[in-house]
């Protein structure tokens, strides 16, 4: 009996390793792309690569474009990047 419990256990790991390396890969989402549920705009935040909706994101301007933010310590930590990257 414990035989066919085991044999029934691996045959199972075997074809859930089989369907994972047969699956395709999920993709990264797009940046600006149409939430599929409220049909709203989503932004890749620039500082940690979160996805946030135009409603809820943080927004700020450089060099006249919009950038958008999952919250003001990205958006603080992005105009600390610039203030050390530009030329003095």
């Amino acid at each position: 009996m414990i035989r066919f419990l085991f044999m029934g256990l691996m045959l199972y790991i075997g074809y859930r390793i089989l369907v994972s390396l047969i699956s395709p890969k999920k993709t990264a989402a797009k940046p600006a792309a149409k939430s599929r549920d409220s049909g709203e705009e989503t932004h890749r935040d620039p500082v940690c690569g979160l996805y946030v909706s135009e409603e809820t994101a943080v927004i700020g301007r450089h060099d006249g474009q919009r950038h958008y933010f999952c919250s003001m310590d990205c958006l603080e930590k992005y105009r600390e990047q610039l203030d050390h990257s530009s030329p003095s």
